[in-house]
C-alpha cells in the first residue's frame, strides 16, 4: 500500500538527514496541536494543520490557515488564528513574531533559527540526499524502450531523461534502484526495416556507408515506408479499395511472412535480425553515453513474448480468459468498465500486450520490487491501465504495484514528427546542434575567453548538453511541451546554463576567497540572505516531493529560484568586500553551501555544473 499524501510528507520532513534537527514545520504542527488538545480540549490531526509559505506580500515566512481549526476553537477566523499565534510565540523561541489575516495566520520564524539551519547544512555530508539502507524498498524503473528498426530521435531524449533522472531521485531518498531497458527488437515494424535492406540494401553496412547502425537500419524503414505507398497507390488507381489495399500490397504481406519465419526460427531471417539488431544496438550505446544515461539491466522483448504467451495460455485453460473461434484469445474487462483486449492473435503471434504480462511476471519474480515504474508517453495511458487490470485477472498479487510515469508529446516549432517519413529530430543531431549553438552563444558573449580548447571543448558539451537536459526537465511530465533550441540555451532566464553559470560564480569566489575559518560565525541576517536560507532549508523536502510525485521539474524550478535568490543577493550584497570580517565569512559559507545544493539538485537531472564558464 503506498501512504496518503499526509503521511508521504510526514515520511519524507523525517527521513535521517533531518534527525539532528527537527524542521520549523514540523515543530509548528506538533505545538498547534499540542494548543489544540490544552487550550480547546480538542483532539486535531496532523493533516488539520495546513502549513504554506506566506505570500510575497505579506511578513512572514510559514502561513498557518486556520480555517479547517475553527469548529474546535467556537472562535472567529480572526480570533482563533490571534489566539494561535500567541499560544505558537510563548511555546517556541523559533517563532519571533505573528500577524492575522483574515483566516491566515503568518508566522515570522526567528533569526536564530536560519542561523541553525546553517550550521547544520554545513555540518552535513550529503544534506538533502539520503543513502538507501539495510531493507531499503526496491524500485524498478523501466525506460528508453526503443525499437530496433530506427535511432533514438527527440521523443526518446525526453523519455531517457525523465527516466534516468527519477531513478536518481529515488535513490536520493533511500530507495534502491535498478534502471532497466526493455529493447523492441521484434514484430512487424523490424521485419520492415529488414525486408527493405534485404531487397534494396545491396549489402550495404555501416562500416561501408560510414553511417551509425542505428541511422543506416532507420533508412532502410523509411525506404520501406516509401516504397509500400507507392504500392498501395498503384492498387487504389488500379480500382481496388484503399483499405484492401494497403492490406494486400506485395511488400505488407512479405513482412507479415518474415515475422511467421522469425517466429518458427527461421535460420536465415534469425540471421538477417541478429546482424540488423547488432548495428542498432551499437549505434544506440554511442548515443546513451553521449546523453549521460545508463542501466542496470537490458530486457528484450524477443526472450520475454514467449512467457508472455504461456502466461496467457494458462489464463485461457484457468477460464479467465476467451478464445474465439479463429483462434485469438481475448482478456473481457467490460466488468471494468473497459473494453475486451487481444492478447494472442489468430496465427498465434503475441502483442505488446502479452509481451508486457511476460516481462512484468519476469521482473517480479526475479526482484522484491516495491513500485515498478514505467516511463512511457501519454498515448499508452490506456494500454498501462489495462495491464494492471489484466495481470489482476491472471491473479497476480502486485499487479497494483505498477506505476505508469505518463508524460506528453515534444513538439518542435515546425510541428509534430513522424518516424516512417522521415521528418524526426534524430537525438545525435540535435545533440550536436545543442553543442553547436552553446559554442556560438559562448564566443559571442566572450564567456570563455583565456580559456584553452580543450577546456572550451568540454565546456561547451556542459552547457549544449546540460541546456537540453533542463529545457526538458524543467517542464512538468503530464504536460505536452514545446522544445526551441535556441530559448533553452539562453544564459538569461529560467534555463540550465543560467543555474550553470550561477554556480561558475559561486566556485569563482570560493576560488577568491583562499583559505577560511571553517567555523560559521552568527550574524544579523538580511532579508536577501533569509530568502536564500530559506531555499536551503526547503530542499530536503523538495527532493522528498519530487520522488512522491515522481516529478522532476519540481526540482528543475527549485534549482532555479535557489540560482535567481542568489544572483539577487550576490548583487546587492558584497561578499568577499563586506567590511565586517564575521559578515565575510558568513557570506562564503552561504556561498559554499549554495553551490553544493546547486551541483546536487542539478546531479539528480544528470546534469553537470563547470567550475568555470
Amino acid at each position: 500500500m503506498k501512504p496518503s499524501h499526509s503521511e508521504a510528507v510526514f515520511f519524507y520532513l523525517c527521513t535521517p538527514i533531518q534527525e539532528q534537527m527537527q524542521r520549523i514545520e514540523e515543530l509548528l504542527t506538533g505545538t498547534v496541536i499540542k494548543g489544540a488538545a490544552q487550550r480547546w480540549q480538542a483532539d486535531i490531526s496532523r493533516e488539520q494543520v495546513q502549513l504554506q509559505k506566506t505570500k510575497k506580500d505579506f511578513e512572514g515566512d510559514l502561513t498557518l490557515v486556520v480555517f479547517p481549526l475553527m469548529r474546535h476553537a467556537r472562535k472567529s477566523p480572526e480570533e482563533t488564528a490571534r489566539e494561535l499565534g500567541t499560544w505558537l510565540e510563548s511555546e517556541l523561541s523559533e517563532v519571533s513574531s505573528f500577524n492575522v489575516i483574515k483566516g491566515f495566520l503568518n508566522i515570522v520564524i526567528s533569526t536564530a533559527y536560519w542561523q541553525q539551519v546553517i550550521a547544520h547544512v554545513a555540518e552535513e555530508k550529503n544534506y538533502g540526499l539520503t543513502e538507501p539502507g539495510p531493507g531499503a524498498p526496491l524500485m524498478m524503473v523501466e525506460y528508453s524502450s526503443p525499437n530496433t528498426n530506427k535511432p533514438l530521435h527527440l521523443g526518446h531524449i525526453r523519455n531517457n531523461l525523465l527516466g534516468y533522472s527519477i531513478s536518481r531521485i529515488l535513490e536520493a531518498n533511500g530507495n534502491k534502484v535498478i534502471k532497466v531497458n526493455l529493447v523492441n527488437d521484434r514484430g512487424i515494424h523490424i521485419c520492415k526495416s529488414m525486408l527493405a535492406w534485404q531487397k534494396y540494401g545491396n549489402g550495404e553496412t555501416p562500416e561501408s556507408s560510414r553511417k551509425k547502425g542505428d541511422k543506416l537500419v532507420g533508412d532502410y524503414y523509411v525506404k520501406f515506408d516509401q516504397e509500400y505507398k507507392k504500392q498501395v497507390r498503384e492498387l487504389t488507381e488500379g480500382g481496388m479499395d484503399r483499405k484492401k489495399a494497403e492490406e494486400t500490397a506485395p511488400l505488407i504481406r512479405e513482412a507479415r511472412e518474415m515475422l511467421l519465419k522469425w517466429e518458427a526460427d527461421d535460420p536465415e531471417v534469425r540471421h538477417l535480425w541478429e546482424t540488423m539488431n547488432g548495428w542498432v544496438y551499437d549505434g544506440f550505446d554511442t548515443t546513451y553515453q553521449r546523453m549521460g544515461v545508463s542501466f542496470d539491466k537490458m530486457y528484450y522483448e524477443s526472450e520475454t513474448y514467449k512467457l508472455g504467451r504461456e502466461l496467457v495460455r494458462e489464463g485461457l485453460k484457468k477460464g479467465v480468459l476467451e478464445q474465439e473461434e479463429d483462434g485469438s484469445v481475448w482478456a473481457d474487462l467490460t466488468d471494468r468498465k473497459l473494453d475486451r483486449k487481444l492478447l494472442l492473435r489468430s496465427d498465434g503471434t503475441s502483442v505488446y500486450m502479452t509481451q508486457d504480462i511476460g516481462t512484468a511476471h519476469q521482473r517480479f519474480s526475479e526482484y522484491p520490487i516495491e513500485e515498478h515504474i514505467y516511463v512511457v508517453g501519454n498515448e499508452q495511458n490506456y494500454h498501462f491501465q489495462v495491464l494492471a487490470h489484466v495481470l489482476d485477472k491472471l491473479g497476480f498479487e502486485w499487479y497494483d504495484k505498477l506505476y505508469h510515469l505518463s508524460y506528453g508529446m515534444v513538439e518542435l516549432p515546425e510541428g509534430k514528427m513522424k518516424s516512417r517519413e522521415g521528418t524526426v529530430v534524430d537525438a545525435d543531431d540535435l545533440m550536436d546542434e545543442m553543442i553547436r549553438t552553446a559554442r556560438q552563444m559562448s564566443d559571442e558573449l566572450g564567456k570563455l575567453e583565456g580559456y584553452g580548447e580543450e577546456e572550451k571543448q568540454v565546456i561547451y558539451r556542459q552547457i549544449g548538453m546540460g541546456a537540453l537536459k533542463y529545457f526538458i526537465l524543467k517542464v512538468d511530465p503530464k504536460k505536452n511541451m514545446l522544445f526551441d533550441p535556441k530559448e533553452s540555451i539562453d544564459f538569461n532566464g529560467n534555463t540550465g546554463p543560467f543555474i550553470q553559470y550561477t554556480y561558475a560564480r559561486i566556485r569563482s569566489v570560493l576560488r577568491s576567497a583562499g583559505e577560511y575559518d571553517s567555523v560559521i560565525p552568527r550574524v544579523d541576517l538580511n532579508e536577501k540572505e533569509t530568502d536564500v536560507i530559506r531555499l536551503v532549508h526547503d530542499f530536503p523536502v523538495t527532493v522528498g516531493t519530487a520522488a512522491r510525485e515522481h516529478n522532476p521539474s519540481v526540482i528543475a524550478n527549485f534549482m532555479y529560484d535557489l540560482a535567481k535568490e542568489f544572483n539577487q543577493f550576490y548583487h546587492d550584497h558584497s561578499i568577499l568586500s563586506a567590511e565586517d570580517p564575521d559578515i565575510r565569512l558568513f557570506r562564503i559559507h552561504l556561498s559554499r553551501i549554495i553551490g553544493d545544493i546547486i551541483e546536487r539538485g542539478m546531479g539528480l537531472l544528470g546534469i553537470e555544473v563547470p567550475e568555470r564558464m
